[in-house]
C-alpha cells in the first residue's frame, strides 16, 4: 500500500465519519448559562435578572455585607480587598456601592468562577487574582480603606498573623467567622472535628485561644470552599475581640450572632481604627 494516495471519501469509508464534539467544545449557541455549567462547584447565586442557574445562596444581597457597609460608610471611591471572594457575590454588593475591589482567591476552581461572574455581572471596578492573600498582604505596599475577610478567618493555618496583616494595611476591618464559644460545649456534636484542648498564644498582650479543627477529607468535592490545608484553627469568640483591640481598633461592632450554626457558632465583626 505503499506510494498509494487514499482521497477523502475513501478515507471516510475506512475510518467512518466523526460527528461527536470533542469534550473540550461546546457546540451549543453561546449564553451565560455555558460558562456556569463548564465549571463545577458553584455554591451561590445570581440575581434572578441574570436569568441563569448556578448555586442557591444569594451573597449578591447578604445582609451582612450591608450591614458593613452601613457600619464603614460611604464605599463610592473607596480602595477595598476581599480576602477569599468564592463566587463575586460580595464583590458585587461592594462595587455597587462604589468600591474599587481587589479580590484575591486561592481556590483555582472558585477564581475561575469568580471570572465568570465577573463577566456574567457586568464589573468594571473589580479585579480578581489567584493566589495566597496572605502572601498578598504581606508583600504590597498598598493601603486600603476596607479589608473585607468573610468567611476566612476560621480557614487559616495562623489566623491571628492574618489579623496583624489586616491591621497593617487597613484602618477598619469586616469579619464574618466561626468561632469557640460557650454556645458549644465540649458534648456538642459540632465540636467533634475540633481540639478539645486550645492552643494558648501570647498576641501583644493578650491570650488567644485557638481550636485546631479539621476538615474531615470534605476537601475533595469540587464545591470545597475551605483553606489551602487541612490545618486551621478556630478563634475563641471572647479572645478574637480581645485581639483586635490589641491591634489599635478601638471601634468594634458585632452583629449576625449565630450560636446555632449547624458547623458552628458565628458572628459579624466590624472593626475599625480612630
Amino acid at each position: 500500500m505503499s506510494g498509494r494516495v487514499f482521497g477523502f471519501d475513501r478515507l471516510l469509508k475506512i475510518f467512518g465519519r466523526k460527528t461527536q464534539t470533542f469534550d473540550r467544545y461546546v457546540d451549543a449557541l453561546p449564553t451565560h448559562q455555558n460558562a456556569i455549567d463548564a465549571i463545577p462547584g458553584w455554591s451561590t447565586a445570581f440575581p434572578e435578572a441574570f436569568g441563569v442557574t448556578a448555586g442557591i445562596v444569594p451573597t449578591y444581597y447578604d445582609q451582612r455585607i450591608f450591614w458593613a457597609i452601613d457600619c464603614f460608610g460611604a464605599l463610592e471611591g473607596r480602595e477595598v480587598l476581599e480576602l477569599g471572594p468564592l463566587e463575586a457575590g460580595h464583590t458585587y454588593m461592594l462595587e455597587n456601592a462604589g468600591a474599587h475591589v481587589d479580590a484575591v482567591e486561592a481556590n483555582q476552581l472558585a477564581f475561575m468562577r469568580c471570572l465568570v461572574a465577573k463577566e456574567i455581572l457586568g464589573l468594571r471596578k473589580a479585579r480578581f487574582w489567584l493566589g495566597d492573600f496572605v502572601k498578598w498582604l504581606e508583600r504590597t505596599d498598598k493601603s486600603y480603606d476596607l479589608i473585607v475577610a468573610s468567611g476566612v478567618l476560621y480557614h487559616q493555618h495562623d489566623p491571628l498573623r492574618l489579623l496583624e496583616l489586616i491591621a497593617q494595611r487597613a484602618s477598619a476591618v469586616f469579619i464574618w467567622t466561626h468561632v469557640v464559644s460557650e454556645a458549644m460545649p465540649l458534648a456538642d456534636p459540632r465540636r467533634s472535628v475540633m481540639a478539645d484542648v486550645p492552643e494558648e498564644h501570647s498576641f501583644h498582650g493578650v491570650t488567644v485561644r485557638a481550636y485546631p479543627r479539621s476538615y474531615v477529607k470534605t476537601q475533595s468535592n469540587p464545591a470545597f470552599c475551605g483553606g489551602m490545608r487541612d490545618d486551621h484553627r478556630w478563634l475563641d469568640k471572647d479572645d478574637l475581640i480581645a485581639a483586635l483591640r490589641a491591634l489599635g481598633f478601638d471601634d468594634i461592632r458585632t452583629n449576625h450572632d449565630e450560636p446555632d450554626h449547624v458547623y458552628g457558632p458565628a458572628v459579624s465583626i466590624f472593626a475599625r481604627r480612630s
